[in-house]
């Protein structure tokens, strides 16, 4: 029964980050296409742009890998936690900013592979025990990651449909 937990638990993972989701686009198909142009757009002053967001989303796989292999903090690659601005002291050229939006979808897909394969390593009897540095559980952690790509998801969906109609 473990191994078959675990094996919903990275179906889950998976399916709201890679898809296909019953839902609609899962994270990974809502940035499929879209521009480095289309995704340092904002919505409004003082709001997340498409881009932020997905450097939001590798942040918190990040940081639940972390908590699941009880690993001290600092290895993310940028300073800072959860929100970082994007874009980000670009020279202003075309090809650098779409340089660093690749980057930063590059920063995304491997944050979630690092923690699909920390998940993998998770004790199944562990799974309802508090990790050490969190409140939470490894299961709600992982549901937790999962219902945030989701959201995530729905969100850039929204932003590009907004963009549509400027």
């Amino acid at each position: 029964m473990a191994n078959k937990e675990m094996e919903r638990l990275t179906r889950l993972l998976d399916e709201a980050y890679a898809g296909p989701a019953w839902h609609g686009p899962c994270l990974r198909g809502a940035l499929r296409g879209v521009t480095s142009e289309q995704a340092a757009r904002r919505p409004g002053p003082g709001r997340h742009n498409i881009w932020e967001i997905a450097v939001h989303a590798a942040y918190w796989k990040y940081a639940v890998r972390r908590r699941l292999l009880a690993e001290t903090r600092g290895s993310f690659g940028e300073k800072g936690s959860n929100w970082f601005v994007r874009p980000a002291a670009l020279d202003g050229s075309e090809a650098a900013s779409d340089k660093a939006w690749r980057g930063d979808v590059t920063l995304l897909n491997h944050a979630h592979q690092q923690l699909r394969e920390a998940l993998i390593k998770v004790d199944p009897a562990a799974l309802d025990r508090r990790s050490m540095g969190s409140r939470h559980t490894p299961r709600r952690m992982i549901a937790g990651i999962a219902l945030h790509d989701a959201y995530h998801a729905g969100q850039i969906q929204l932003l590009k449909r907004l963009m549509e109609r400027a």
